[in-house]
């Protein structure tokens, strides 16, 4: 899985040949034609293979401790350093962006099966915060909205990689502070 990851990665869906994926792991293409009948299924487990940083970072954020929001700014504190940082989940939304429309049912499986998850728990704590009264109910307070400055760090550092300096931990303060002023009562 790491060697067509790899593969995938340098040429994208189409130019990748499977026997380019079975050279880089050292068997035959008939070897991996056991394993997957066709490309796209390999493709197919190639994503389910690099998506599974996302159960760690779920598991992650179930272990915080604390208030609402101590719970949700040590969240978006994982979800910045895993999502942001993690090569394997950049690559990830590099393929989403590149080769979801060929693929929609991948996609739409993924997303299911591992981003619905962490968007849930996100929003499972604003709910209750919201509920307790720690946080202000209103449009602000979507796991959407708050994990968006997530999502366009991770398209900066897709877009950039290492040729522009990071400012990953002033995103993560001015992140914390406008998503905090939006949900905090004043």
């Amino acid at each position: 899985m790491d060697a067509a990851f790899e593969e995938f990665v340098e040429r994208g869906y189409v130019a990748t040949r499977v026997e380019d994926i079975a050279d880089r792991v050292g068997v035959t293409k008939g070897t991996i034609y056991v394993y997957f009948e066709t490309k796209e299924e390999l493709f197919s487990a190639m994503i389910r293979h690099i998506s599974t940083p996302f159960d760690d970072i779920l598991a992650s954020g179930r272990e915080l401790q604390g208030n609402c929001e101590q719970r949700l700014r040590g969240l978006i504190d994982i979800f910045h350093r895993s999502l942001v940082e993690d090569r394997k989940v950049r690559e990830f939304l590099r393929f989403i962006i590149a080769e979801g429309s060929r693929f929609p049912h991948v996609v739409d499986e993924n997303h299911r099966r591992f981003i619905d998850p962490l968007i849930e728990f996100m929003q499972s704590i604003i709910d209750e915060g919201c509920r307790t009264g720690e946080f202000r109910a209103g449009p602000g307070a979507v796991a959407d909205v708050v994990m968006s400055p997530i999502v366009l760090a991770m398209i900066f550092r897709l877009i950039f990689d290492q040729r522009r300096e990071s400012k990953n931990g002033t995103a993560v303060a001015a992140h914390l502070d406008v998503i905090f002023n939006g949900l905090l009562p004043h």
